[in-house]
């Protein structure tokens, strides 16, 4: 939650004596195994996320912290390696003249989607 994930206990208190006077309150969820947030063609996803709850005159605001992955929306959290053929990722280092380890990496960020990692490496 703080820059660094020290902050002094005596000073913690006060800050939340303060946030009291204010009618702030704030609180951690414990056990949250997942976040994901859902756009229009893909989730993101937050495992092992740590998420605070802070009450400020009746508005809820949850702060997620935690390394977020993206991925198609509606698949599975369970994502299956995508396999590559050789002759996909030589095509697409021959179309944008990129090495093949940078072809292999675009087609495996864009899940195969050839047209794409062209797009992306041109």
């Amino acid at each position: 939650m703080f820059p660094g994930g020290r902050i002094n206990p005596k000073q913690l208190k006060q800050m939340e004596k303060q946030m009291k006077k204010m009618g702030m309150d704030m609180k951690e969820i414990d056990d949250v195994e997942e976040v994901v947030i859902v756009l229009k063609d893909k989730e993101i996803v937050i495992k092992n996320a740590q998420v605070s709850i802070m009450n400020a005159m009746g508005e809820e605001t949850y702060q997620v912290t935690g390394k977020a992955e993206e991925r198609i929306k509606g698949s599975s959290s369970e994502v299956a390696p995508i396999e590559l053929s050789d002759e996909d990722i030589e095509l697409v280092a021959s179309q944008t003249g990129k090495p093949v380890s940078e072809a292999k990496v675009a087609l495996e960020e864009t899940n195969g989607d050839l047209a794409e990692a062209i797009m992306r490496l041109s």
